[in-house]
């Protein structure tokens, strides 16, 4: 399989585990592309959805999924969504698409996360794919020297706004052997909306393509 039939693969992978007459998180990305394009089949069982983005909101309208806001709903059964890069414990890099703080919060108010991704995003250990961090714009500088403090070398995405009219910092070279930890500190500092690492928690099943099959894996 190519790349992209990877990416399908692990797509309708993921259907399996739709709950029936339960709202639905999906996120953004390449991958749920797939995954928002087979629910035009399944509408029947999804009475609505939370979306992480303005272009997957667009997307799965056209799929005729009616999209919700995450205040009118009490709960949401799961959310699929891909990664930029993967652990084999569910611990994600995500925020090259600029949704991470969509992410992040659809992700918080799931029973289960549930990350569909192509064998190429599965790494030992996260940070070969620069960490994104979404930013307050008079915080970028200050939260950039941080980075740098931290041995890390970020990079202002320019010409790009979030969804929630805030910027991305991509960050090369930091250490992050010890994610949770990362995690937690660069969410505490002034500016940050948030950082794009998914530990606490991360995927509870992640849905890995390989050229052979999907390795379905359960995470604590």
């Amino acid at each position: 399989m190519n790349q992209d039939d990877k990416k399908r693969a692990a797509a309708e992978a993921a259907l399996n585990y739709i709950v029936p007459g339960e709202v639905l998180g999906v996120g953004t990305g390449s991958t749920v592309n797939y995954f928002i394009d087979r629910l035009a089949d399944l509408r029947d069982k999804v009475p609505a959805a939370v979306s992480s983005s303005e272009a997957s909101t667009e997307r799965l309208k056209a799929a005729g999924i009616p999209v919700v806001d995450l205040n009118q709903v009490d709960g949401i059964s799961i959310y699929v969504d891909g990664a930029d890069e993967v652990t084999r414990n569910g611990h994600m890099i995500k925020g090259g698409g600029g949704a991470l703080t969509r992410e992040k919060i659809v992700a918080a108010a799931s029973e289960a996360f549930i990350c569909i991704a192509d064998d190429s995003k599965l790494v030992d250990v996260l940070g070969a794919f620069p960490l994104p961090i979404e930013v307050i714009p008079m915080a970028r500088s200050l939260v950039a020297r941080r980075v740098v403090a931290m041995g890390g070398q970020p990079t202002y995405r320019q010409g790009f706004v979030t969804d929630n009219g805030n910027h991305i910092l991509d960050c090369a070279g930091l250490d992050l052997t010890d994610a949770a930890s990362v995690e937690a500190e660069i969410n505490q500092w002034p500016g940050v909306v948030t950082v794009g690492l998914f530990t606490t928690p991360g995927a509870a099943l992640t849905l890995i393509a390989n050229s052979a099959d999907v390795e379905r894996r359960t995470n604590k």
